[in-house]
């Protein structure tokens, strides 16, 4: 098997699983950009803790970690099981990269891990490991975390982050509950920045990119604050040194709430 390449995926809300938009066909189109992998190690947005944290629960439940929703996402299940002895592996690589884990031996798939994984892999046949990411600690922490899993993807082992390339929640709400166009001047702020986001990585800019709180364009309007960014940055680091970063998703909604994927290798 080819060495695979890691990912990472603007989940969106739980409602992405039954709206028909973009970024819900992009995720239904994951198997056509990458070979099937053996397993899957995750970091999602919504799994957080101090440090980094290993599930090692192998039947994981469901987390409906969300509110106001078609009923029928509260009735969804994604069954994937999880991997003991792959999630012990992803500790001892953790650990010896100095990054001190902790366990977690029971938790569910948050909305950042099944619904994506639903709409790529709905067969549910795929092991899936999930990790955390720690809201205190910066982009080459998480970073740093992705270098040290890397070698798993010359097993077969997809690595992805789960978060968003943009996320303001309350101007997407406010959007929403008023049906008020988003004014001109915001939409501009949000594409700047993930254009900003794009610019760098075909850069290979990565000191930069470290350091998106002070240059990037409009950071507060985009991410008040830190988790949903995190996961890229894992992504990039599971891609080894000198990654090639392809932007292969691009799409909004309300004209600002950005859909970006990327694909590292």
């Amino acid at each position: 098997m080819a060495t695979l390449p890691s990912l990472f995926i603007s989940h969106g809300g739980p409602n992405i699983v039954i709206d028909d938009i973009a970024a819900r066909h992009f995720l239904e189109g994951i198997p056509a950009l990458i070979e099937r992998p053996k397993a899957i190690v995750i970091m999602s947005a919504h799994f957080e803790t101090g440090g980094v944290s290993v599930v090692t629960d192998p039947h994981p439940d469901m987390i409906y970690d969300f509110g106001g929703f078609a009923p029928e996402l509260y009735r969804m299940v994604y069954p994937a099981p999880g991997e003991p002895k792959l999630a012990e592996r992803v500790f001892s690589m953790l650990e010896e990269a100095g990054l001190a884990p902790s366990r977690c031996e029971r938790r569910g798939y948050d909305h950042g891990t099944w619904t994506p994984l639903k709409l790529a892999f709905p067969e549910a046949d795929i092991p899936v490991v999930q990790i955390s990411i720690d809201p205190d600690r910066d982009a080459r922490w998480h970073y740093a975390v992705g270098r040290a899993l890397a070698p798993l993807r010359e097993e077969g082992i997809l690595l992805i982050g789960s978060g968003h390339i943009t996320h303001n929640l309350r101007a997407v709400i406010s959007v929403m509950r008023t049906g008020r166009p988003i004014d001109p001047q915001i939409g501009e702020r949000f594409n700047a920045f993930t254009d900003w986001f794009a610019e760098r990585f075909a850069e290979g800019d990565i000191e930069a990119l470290f350091d998106w709180r002070r240059r990037a364009p409009f950071p507060a309007d985009n991410h008040p604050t830190d988790e949903h960014l995190m996961p890229i940055f894992f992504a990039l680091g599971a891609a080894g040194d000198r990654a090639n970063a392809e932007r292969v998703h691009a799409s909004r909604e309300y004209g600002f709430f950005a859909y970006d994927s990327y694909l590292f290798q």
